[in-house]
């Protein structure tokens, strides 16, 4: 299957998926242990996350996937939300938490 087929079931397929450096219980980089830090501060649950650093198809497909340089890449419902930087405003003034309360779970 096609890698970009692959990363389109992943991101349709979950309401919340991130695309991070490591795993949840052990990010290996701060923007990702920041990305999983305010998902688990708004208390969401089912997170499907990647990593990148298993998987060099996906590492690379991912950046073509969403036309986005770095990761995390952060995925709700289908849509691409951004990176650390991004997910860090959203929260901040309560986008992230209104766009979380429409998750299809």
């Amino acid at each position: 299957m096609d890698i970009q087929e692959v990363i389109k079931q992943q991101v349709t397929g979950n309401p919340v998926v991130v695309y991070m450096k490591g795993t949840p219980t052990a990010p290996r980089c701060g923007f990702s242990a920041n990305a999983l830090n305010i998902l688990n501060a708004l208390g969401v649950k089912n997170i499907f996350s990647v990593d990148i650093l298993e998987n060099d198809d996906i590492r690379k497909g991912i950046i073509d996937y969403a036309n986005w340089p770095t990761v995390p890449q952060i995925y709700i419902n289908g849509e691409f939300i951004g990176g650390s930087d991004i997910m860090t405003e959203m929260y901040q003034n309560g986008e992230l938490k209104t766009l979380l309360a429409k998750v299809t779970a």
